[in-house]
Parts: C-alpha cells; structure tokens; sequence
C-alpha cells in the first residue's frame, strides 16, 4: 500500500495540506496516510482528530520518507535531502519563478506536482489551489485594512452626528479582487474597482462594487485564464484613474499579479502622498514586487503622510483552519483525478493536460513549462482575422413587420375566427373564442415579461390552468366507469400541476430573494 506523509510546515506558516476530513477522503482511495507530529495544530487539527480519521502520528522526519510527500509551501533545502528517488512531491512550487527549485528537485530524482500550475479550464477548478487561496486572501485584505483603519465601514446617522461610509478602491477584480469587493461592500462600504478586462464589469456590480472602466481603444483579452499585461495607453488612463481614487478614498486594495513577471505598480509615492492620514493600503502583490510604490513584503510601513501600508504575504494563512481545508480539499481532487483505480496507485498521464500542467519534474527530468493550453472562451483570432472581418460585409437585418403589415394580420386572424364560428356547431364556437382570446393575452404577457422570470410564470400559470380539477371532480360522479377513471387520472395530474406550479414559483423568488439581498 502506498504510503502519504504529511509534513509540518517550516516556519511561519501556519496551515497544513491534508486536514481530518481530506485524510479519510485519501484512505479512501486506497492509500496509507502518515501524519507527523504537530502537523496540524496550528491549523486547530490536533494529532487526536487525524488518528480518528485513521492516520498515523510519525514522529521527526518520518513523514517525508513516504512514496508521497503532501505540502503547503516548497521544501527547504534540509527537506529536499531528505526526499528518496522516485519519491511523489505535492506543494506550492512557484516553477515559473524558481529554476534553482526544479533542478534541485531534479537532481534528487523526484517527481514534483506544482499546485499552481493548475491549467484554468472548467474541468480544473476543483485543484484551483491558487483561486482558494485568493478567495481567502482578499477577505482577509479587507479584515486587516478595517482592523487599521479604525472606523466605520458603513455610514450611519446618529444623535451624535453623521457619520460617512468609508470609500474602498479594489485594483484587480479577480478572484481576490471579487472577494475583497463583496467583504468591503458587506460591511458597508463605497466600493469601486479597477480591472483591464471589461467582462468584470457585471460580476463587479452584482457584488454590490462599482467598475470603473478605463477608455482606451484596447481589447484586454487572455488565452490561459489570467490578466495579460497592459499597453501604454491603458497604463496612462489608468494611472490617471488611480491619481484621481487616491485622494478620494479610505482605502485601496490591490491585487494585479502577471504569472511569471514581477507585479505591475500601480499606485505612486506621489498617489500614497496625496491620501488622507489614517487611510490604509493594502498590497496583495507585495510578495512579487507589489502593486504600490513603498510597500515591503511581510511588513507593515506608516508614510510620514500617515497613510498605513500593508505588504503582508501571509493572508491566507492567517485564515488557517479554513484555508487548509480548502487547500486540502483541492489537494484531494489532484488525488482523485491521479489515482483512477482507487487502489493507492499514483498514475500520471501525460496525455490529460491537468496532469501535464501540474508536473514540473518527472523522475527526476524537468518538464517545465508544458505546452500551452487554450482556455479563453473565445478562440484566438488568426492573423488578418480582423481585417477579414472589417471587409466582410454587415449581416442583413432581420425583415420586420410594418404596422400596416401587423393590421393586415389581426384582420386575416380575426375574419378566419368569424368564419370558423359561423359554421362550428354549438358550444364549440365560444370554447374557439376564449382559447384565442388566451393566446393573444398570453403572448403579450410573456413577451413582456424577463428571460429570468419565466420560470416563476410559467409555474404560476400552470397552476391556473389547474382549474381542470373542478371539470374533473365534476365528472367523477358520472356513472360511467370509463368516465370515472379518466376523471380520477386528471384530478390527480392536475393537482400535481397545482401544488407543483406553486412550489416552483415559491422557490425561484427565494433564491431572486437571496440575490436581491446578497447585492444590496
């Protein structure tokens, strides 16, 4: 059998990969699992709750002895001499940024899965490590600049004054961006947000933000499912913007991260300069060069303006119990997808490109950087594609009906239901009537009615057409025992369109109830 260890992890870091419930998740699929000593406590897993879920406790270094080797952060030098050949590392590799890493790797004759190196495909979001973790880090952003700022998010009147809600910039909506948007707004807050692709623009606003859109003649589209780097014109607009938020708000958080390269800056001395004393920065790019002139890494810096800068790097960690149980829990789904038998065997298969992405050293060979994998929604543009399209001749619109047209129409429809009811026998005439009187009726209301509450309508008319019950119970006394059947048979079909219909109803209003109340 297969043996995992899970490691304690150096230094500050305060999460573990592998919590008691992912522990019997990974028994489950066929494998021994080994914990060492303390591994967990900092993350309030203590070595009790891992034997329950039936781990081992090892002691030392036992741990990263086993065939697979489960980790938060990349191994130290003193534990990459510890790794046998052959030996399976899971962690956080930073491959893209840390050549010195892989070949270190390589030299043991290990093979290395870099958690962040998941592919952003749909089939993939399960393993999405990093979105966990910046889901966790930008609500974590938002707790620390409260904590320093000192103040109300939220504005309130009261008997001793007014006091005003505190203004929040969000530069980056991505995951940690959106996490930090919807934190700061549910506390209240004025919150704006920057982003160079326009397609944020709605998530942005349904989490209660304000996108503020830089106008430039630009396009900012992505093939691998992250932000590309910008132009100058983008860069000069959206330098403006950030001068101009600056010496308006609280409080700026930014997030813009370019895999591979250093951070981009984004906000000035001269912008840090122009806010108000006891505003507060929080830069979660510090880590790679951050986002804003004068932050350090893992520090906390006060400008002689008096404006808080927060470099912390740490902000998931801070955060431990959850974020190791969404970090394991990602570590968990890689397993599943690398041990299809469920019998404790480790297989890689080079043809899947999440397995691709994700292996950085392979028996001891470096694999990266794998091939590129095409995960924009939207196809890449061949070359000339859009001179082709500039050339192409514009769609013909879609013929519509003149009011003169529309007249002849109703007239046609109404003469054919005069002639149908001049020559149908009795009651048939007037049954005629009343359906076309209710298709007409129903085609105005539906048609003026949104796409997202067609659902509830059509279960609310469902219902009224219901009222068949009432023919049905009527005929369930005839004394014909053909009659009585087919009449039972209605009454309970159309009760189940009654009592369904509004359940449906009940249901879908909740939820616009639930996303009314979310965005607010």
């Amino acid at each position: 059998m297969t043996r995992i260890g899970v490691v304690t992890e150096q230094g500050s870091e305060t999460r573990v990969a592998a919590t008691p419930a992912t522990v019997k998740q990974l028994i489950g699929l066929g494998y021994e699992v080994v914990v060492e000593a303390g591994a967990g406590e900092r993350s309030s897993f203590p070595d009790d709750a891992y034997v329950a879920a039936g781990a081992s406790i090892v002691p030392g270094s036992d741990a990263i002895t086993s065939s697979i080797v489960l980790k938060v952060n990349a191994p130290t030098d003193a534990e990459i001499a510890l790794l046998r050949p052959g030996t399976t590392l899971v962690s956080l590799l930073s491959p893209a940024l840390r050549p010195d890493l892989l070949e270190a790797l390589s030299a043991r004759g290990v093979t290395a899965l870099a958690l962040d190196a998941v592919p952003r495909i749909s089939r993939a979001q399960s393993m999405d490590v990093l979105s966990s973790m910046a889901n966790i880090a930008g609500y974590r952003a938002v707790v620390e600049a409260a904590h320093e700022f000192g103040r109300f998010f939220t504005g309130q009147v009261t008997a001793a004054g007014k006091v005003p809600p505190a203004k929040v910039l969000v530069a980056g909506a991505g995951v940690a961006g959106l996490a930090a948007i919807g934190a700061a707004s549910s506390l209240g807050a004025i919150v704006r947000a920057t982003d160079p692709r326009p397609e944020v623009a709605d998530q942005v606003k349904s989490i209660g933000g304000e996108y503020l859109k830089v106008e430039v003649d630009e396009v900012m589209e992505s093939a691998d499912g992250y932000a590309k780097a910008t132009s100058e014109a983008y860069d000069r607009r959206a330098a403006e913007i950030y001068s101009e938020q600056a010496a308006d708000v609280d409080i700026v958080i930014t997030t813009a991260l370019i895999p591979g390269r250093p951070a981009p800056k984004l906000i000035t001395a001269a912008d840090v300069a122009s806010m108000k004393p006891g505003s507060v920065i929080v830069d979660m790019a510090a880590g790679m060069g951050g986002n804003v002139e004068g932050s350090v890494a893992g520090e906390r810096v006060v400008t002689p303006n008096g404006v808080v800068i927060l470099g912390y790097t740490d902000l998931a960690s801070r955060l431990p119990t959850q974020a190791s149980q969404l970090y394991a829990t990602n570590l968990v789904n890689l397993m599943k997808l690398l041990t299809p038998g469920k019998d404790g065997q480790l297989v890689i298969d080079f043809d899947d490109v999440v397995q691709r992405g994700v292996t950085v050293v392979r028996d001891g060979e470096t694999t990266w950087p794998p091939p590129p994998v095409q995960v924009s929604a939207a196809p890449a543009a061949a070359k000339g594609a859009t001179d082709a399209a500039a050339s192409a001749p514009a769609p013909k619109p879609k013929r519509q009906l003149t009011p003169a047209g529309r007249a002849a129409l109703i007239g046609l429809g109404i003469a054919g239901l005069f002639v149908l009811n001049a020559f149908a026998p009795q009651p048939l005439p007037q049954h005629i009537t009343v359906f076309v009187l209710a298709v007409v009726a129903g085609f105005y209301v539906i048609s003026k009615v949104a796409h997202a509450l067609h659902t509830p309508l059509m279960s609310v008319t469902n219902a009224i057409s219901g009222i068949i019950i009432v023919g049905a119970i009527v005929q369930v006394t005839s004394e014909v025992p053909a009659v009585q059947v087919l009449a039972s048979i209605a009454i309970l079909i159309a009760s189940i369109n009654v009592f369904g219909g509004f359940a449906v109803t009940r249901r879908m209003l909740s939820m616009f109830a639930k996303g009314d109340r979310a965005s607010s």
